[in-house]
């Protein structure tokens, strides 16, 4: 069962399926939010909620330099309250999400709730709500002789006053509190202190009445006389960091407006400055200074602004009860109809590699005509036409090896067969042992030696071990020599040999095996040249080399034969003396020889009125 390709395929598909399963559904369970849930209610309990957010954020972004580390905040905020929270950079990129799982998450409402710039002193609005920075109330209420509630409203800090405490300056300020506490006791009235956290210690006088028989404890106003005795300055001055804020404010801002030339005042009240206009309302010139002169020094000090997004909080989950059947029921579905495509798919895939496979084993077993029917253009069509052609190859070679062999042994069986009976008839006495049978004996010795020679050029061009020995060479100076150790033979066939050169014609070769390449063109155009006809061999310029031609006005060949002329021993009735060449290797060697070179030979011819084969080599 492992062997089956099938299978295999089928079990590797099935994960695959079921791993998709399992991602999606977890990925639904963080994408269907909005459609489950609908659009956000609008009530005054969720605007309540909306903006202890809004307020839990802002204060972040005032106490922090960046939003690095918001995410447990912003997780926990959600955890508490119900509510998916987003916070996103001006461009869009998320800071911290609720709702993302594994760096995803559905997609966010298209209007951001709030923008949230601690720099701009929470200006912004929220939900109706009033910024959290935009003003404080006081922690010390009065109580009217009517015991009516009355609350002092304190001017905001560009930031806010309670705002940049060290842990150190909030230890010095909770010590000053419980100073004036005690104070406080002593002159008989109740008062404690608020304070825990990160909150600023504040002190709180209280006064008991009795309402209807019952004794009702009310914040109270201390007394000036008393106010003066017992409360440090120190209780209201803001922190360091917001007196360095200031100050570098006030310097901007009153820089600004010298350069508008707006008339303006400077207030302190607690320990910092504000700067108000002379005028009864502010003009824009006015507005733009100092708003600036707050954000460009606060942007050292605060996060930069970022955009609130807020949903409902997904409900659906993907292992609760109804959501794991879901899920089951979809995964079996999915598995299901993976199932049957895949056996589908499958068999289809498998049906042409077990042709491929019978016609490998037939081919194994000696059966070189096997064949696989090819259907379609896909991967499995294109390798059953590359075994087609594999198999078409290995047949034409086989076939060319064997008709080699019985070739090689028809050349060989001549030579030999002369040499026996030359020998015998001498041993029987028929034939005289002399000069002349010594000669003959000699000449069919040359032609087996030099079919071997050929032999052997030809196995090492197989092989790829045909070694050249190139250096500079002057065709021209090669032609001569070619022309030189052929005339003999040109003069005893009647024919005219001529070398036609114009001058140097250097380039990088072997000079000994482009003689051999000439020499077997030239012999051959002398042996097929009848009585007073010519052979010429020329050297030409080109282009990008030089083309070294052999023409004679020969015999010529049929343009049927012409493809075929360089196979090894290649025979047809009317060509066959001049494709053999002696051993019938000659052509063919002196193709392997052009190509060694990075050449190429062609072969132009008419027959009855002769041949011109032409050796290209580069001029390298």
């Amino acid at each position: 069962m492992r062997r089956s390709v099938l299978v295999r395929f089928l079990g590797l598909s099935l994960a695959v399926a079921l791993g998709a399963v399992i991602a999606t559904a977890v990925i639904a369970t963080y994408s269907t939010s909005e459609q489950l849930q609908g659009e956000i209610d609008a009530n005054t309990g969720q605007l309540q909620v909306d903006g202890r957010i809004y307020a839990e954020l802002s204060k972040y972004a005032a106490d922090h330099r960046s939003w690095s580390g918001v995410d447990n905040l912003v997780h926990q905020l959600a955890d508490d309250l119900g509510r998916r929270i987003a916070l996103t950079e001006p461009d869009g990129s998320v800071i911290a999400d609720s709702a993302r799982m594994l760096g995803a998450g559905p997609e966010l409402p298209s209007v951001p709730a709030a923008t949230i710039d601690a720099r701009n002193d929470g200006v912004g609005k929220f939900a109706g709500a009033v910024s959290a920075f935009a003003a404080r109330k006081a922690t010390i209420s009065a109580k009217a002789n009517d015991s009516v509630m009355m609350s002092a409203l304190v001017p905001p800090y560009p930031a806010y006053p309670d705002w940049g405490f060290t842990d150190e300056e909030l230890r010095q300020r909770e010590k000053l509190a419980e100073q004036a506490a005690d104070c406080y006791r002593a002159l008989g009235r109740t008062a404690t202190v608020t304070s825990g956290g990160r909150s600023i210690p504040q002190v709180v006088v209280e006064n008991g009445r009795t309402l209807n028989g019952t004794t009702v404890m009310e914040v109270s106003k201390p007394t000036a006389a008393d106010a003066d005795k017992c409360a440090s300055p120190g209780l209201r001055a803001p922190s360091a960091k917001a007196k360095i804020v200031n100050d570098d404010e006030v310097r901007r801002a009153t820089a600004c407006l010298k350069d508008a030339g707006e008339l303006y005042s400077l207030t302190d009240l607690d320990g910092l400055q504000y700067v108000e206009p002379k005028a009864k309302l502010p003009s824009d010139t006015f507005v733009a200074c100092t708003s600036e002169a707050r954000s460009q020094a606060l942007t050292p000090y605060v996060a930069p602004a970022a955009k609130l997004y807020l949903g409902a909080k997904s409900t659906f989950n993907v292992f609760s009860g109804e959501g794991l059947l879901r899920t089951a029921a979809t995964a079996l579905g999915v598995l299901l109809i993976a199932a049957l495509v895949m056996v589908f798919a499958g068999r289809r895939l498998v049906r042409p590699i077990v042709a491929l496979t019978g016609a490998a084993q037939r081919m194994r077993n000696g059966d070189h005509a096997a064949r696989v029917p090819v259907t379609g253009k896909d991967e499995v069509a294109r390798l059953g036409h590359a075994f087609n052609a594999m198999a078409e190859s290995i047949q034409r070679h086989d076939h060319q090896r064997k008709a080699m062999v019985s070739d090689v042994a028809h050349e060989l069986r001549t030579p030999l067969a002369n040499i026996k009976g030359y020998l015998v008839a001498s041993e029987d006495g028929v034939v005289p042992l002399d000069r002349d049978l010594v000669n003959s004996l000699l000449e069919e010795t040359g032609l087996l030696e030099h079919l071997v020679a050929d032999l052997q050029d030809l196995a090492l061009a197989d092989a790829g071990m045909l070694r050249l020995h190139p250096g500079p060479r002057d065709l021209a100076e090669v032609a001569q020599q070619v022309v030189s150790a052929h005339r003999p033979a040109a003069e005893s066939a009647g024919v005219s040999l001529t070398a036609d050169v114009q001058g140097p014609a250097t380039a990088s070769v072997d000079s000994a095996r482009i003689r051999q390449a000439l020499g077997n063109l030239v012999s051959n155009a002398i042996r097929f040249t009848p009585s007073g006809g010519r052979v010429v061999l020329g050297v030409r310029r080109v282009a990008d080399g030089y083309n070294l031609t052999v023409t004679d006005n020969g015999t010529g060949i049929a343009d049927e034969h012409l493809p075929h002329l360089f196979d090894r021993f290649y025979r047809a009735e009317q060509s066959r003396s001049r494709t053999t060449g002696g051993s019938g290797l000659g052509l063919a060697i002196t193709k392997h020889l052009a190509e060694a070179h990075g050449g190429r030979i062609t072969v132009t011819s008419r027959l009855g009125a002769g041949s011109t084969f032409t050796i290209w080599i580069p001029a390298g």
